[in-house]
């Protein structure tokens, strides 16, 4: 592989079309574990990693980060990033503005990614300009300016130039060929040769670049497809197996149960019915119970957690947008779909409009969503599928998990007191949602004294926080560009840095999925979170 610095005058930095553009900086944070929550960019944004490796996600597509490499996002995507196990990924985000010239092109722009010879100085530069977006100066924030094009000089005089046989570009094409020809007999040889470069090497090359094996990623590309044919109506599991691959059906079976959990029989059971699932916690209630529905909100910002593990098992994917405000385009979508649906379960926070559109759809059945706790929920919702026995085996099994984790956290913590918190725009909030409040009380949690005058949902300011003096803080912050940036200024003031749970360094961060949603499904994941941060101490 051929690589070279591409100097001021060389020939190709002319592709990237810069005269024209104007650049302003706007911001710079360091990510670690507790930014790692999907968020929709309002501005344009380089991403450069700090250290480890790890994956970024931009809308749908998912791409490898490491430090030899930037990205580049225009505004309006939704990105998310997954850390490498035991890498501790580190991610600066910039956001910028960029203005171009009358008459430039929409095409003069900074390509998505760049590969870099990433070393020292482009990290002190980051540094630095953190200190320079943090400074109560005026003239220090101003410097910024010029530090952020600085910094970009530098990322373009320190391009790579690399060859066509690049062995990234080797192994996407690995990855091609294994999408276009999953049903026939894939081995590491054959692919390895593919890549020009020798088995062994293949073998760890895809595994640090995909974070999985190339046979994981076949099974994987088959299962997804097998899911797919499932949806045929006489779908017959050995002609699904033969279709993708596998010439022993129970085999199939085997891999199929490994990967998805339940076997190819029960999932096609289960798909059977034609099941709306109307909102996020319908659908953590059905996938409690093992049942797939028909259509339900997918979206890798807004339900990320069942964007990443489900998009391919749902076939129709509704807008979650805000608390449904897309409910008319929701409405058109299930009109316009070709399967009669058996039912629609949504909760009681339909307007009557919409309430009367999806009765003359299907047969609707409301559940209450507040005044029903979540057990109750789903013991409902189990009655409309007919699932009642596999909600009692759920509950049954949460319970004897809830017993377990209690125990080893009251061990960890003995008196220790905690406090959830919630940070939106530049408002403190006690126990903001029900997930938070029930799982609080599941897990016997001990408040502060004096927190009990704080009602449920209230908000508290800095001082009033400090003053509880609680010994944890389990914090959610919430991914919205308003409260990223009084987050920034918070962690920088006296009040919070000198809060007891700051300086001992037990603020655990928790996300909004699943924290601020109220299902069955959602409340098991609250569990291991729990669990993950007062007893194993992950922040």
């Amino acid at each position: 592989m051929s690589e070279s610095i591409i100097s001021a005058d060389d020939p190709s930095a002319s592709e990237l079309s810069l005269d024209g553009l104007w650049f302003k900086f706007r911001s710079i944070r360091l990510l670690r574990h507790d930014g790692f929550q999907p968020q929709l960019l309002q501005a344009h944004a380089l991403i450069l990693a700090n250290q480890g490796e790890g994956t970024i996600t931009i809308h749908l597509d998912t791409h490898r980060l490491h430090g030899d490499a930037v990205r580049f996002i225009e505004p309006g995507q939704t990105i998310a990033f997954s850390e490498k196990k035991g890498e501790g990924l580190e991610v600066y985000l910039l956001l910028f503005d960029l203005h171009r010239d009358e008459g430039v092109s929409k095409e003069a722009a900074l390509p998505s990614e760049i590969d870099i010879y990433g070393d020292h100085a482009l990290h002190q530069l980051c540094e630095s300009l953190m200190e320079c977006s943090r400074s109560e100066h005026m003239i220090e924030r101003f410097k910024g300016q010029s530090l952020f094009l600085e910094l970009l000089t530098w990322i373009l005089l320190h391009r790579r130039h690399c060859a066509a046989n690049d062995s990234r570009t080797a192994l996407d094409r690995t990855l091609s060929y294994i999408g276009a020809n999953y049903k026939e007999v894939i081995t590491i040889e054959q692919l390895a040769r593919m890549a020009e470069i020798s088995p062994k090497y293949y073998v760890s090359l895809f595994k640090k670049t995909y974070g999985k094996t190339a046979m994981d990623y076949v099974k994987e590309v088959r299962v997804n497809r097998a899911k797919r044919l499932m949806l045929q109506e006489g779908a017959l599991l050995r002609d699904v197996a033969y279709q993708v691959g596998y010439h022993d059906e129970f085999y199939f079976s085997r891999i199929f149960k490994k990967e998805v959990g339940v076997s190819p029989m029960a999932y096609m059971k289960n798909r059977k019915q034609k099941i709306v699932a109307y909102s996020a916690s319908v659908l953590g209630q059905l996938l409690a119970l093992h049942m797939m529905p028909y259509a339900a909100p997918i979206h890798p910002k807004w339900t990320s957690y069942y964007y990443a593990n489900y998009r391919h098992d749902i076939p129709l994917h509704l807008s979650c947008y805000r608390f449904n405000l897309d409910w008319e385009t929701n409405i058109d979508a299930l009109e316009e779909s070709e399967e009669p649906l058996d039912c629609i379960i949504a909760t009681d926070q339909l307007q009557p409009p919409e309430r009367d559109r999806l009765s003359q759809l299907s047969e609707l059945h409301v559940v209450p969503l507040y005044s029903m706790c979540w057990r109750e929920q789903l013991r409902a919702i189990a009655e409309i599928v007919h699932a009642s026995e596999e909600a009692s085996t759920w509950l049954e099994r949460y319970d004897r998990r809830l017993c377990l984790v209690r125990e080893r956290i009251h061990e960890r913590l003995r008196e220790e007191t905690v406090l959830i918190v919630s940070l939106y725009q530049d408002q403190l909030y006690l126990f903001p949602s029900s997930g938070m409040r029930d799982m609080f009380e599941e897990l016997q949690l001990q408040r502060p004294v004096g927190s009990e005058t704080y009602g449920a949902n209230q908000s508290v300011t800095p001082e009033e926080l400090a003053a509880l003096d609680a010994d944890h803080l389990l914090f959610n912050i919430r991914q919205e560009s308003v409260t990223l940036h009084y987050w920034e200024e918070l962690r920088t003031k006296e009040v919070w840095q000198d809060m007891k749970a700051v300086r001992r360094n037990h603020v655990h961060a928790i996300s909004s999925d699943p924290w601020r949603e109220y299902s069955a499904y959602a409340m098991e994941r609250m569990l291991e979170q729990a669990y993950e941060r007062l007893y194993d101490n992950r922040t």
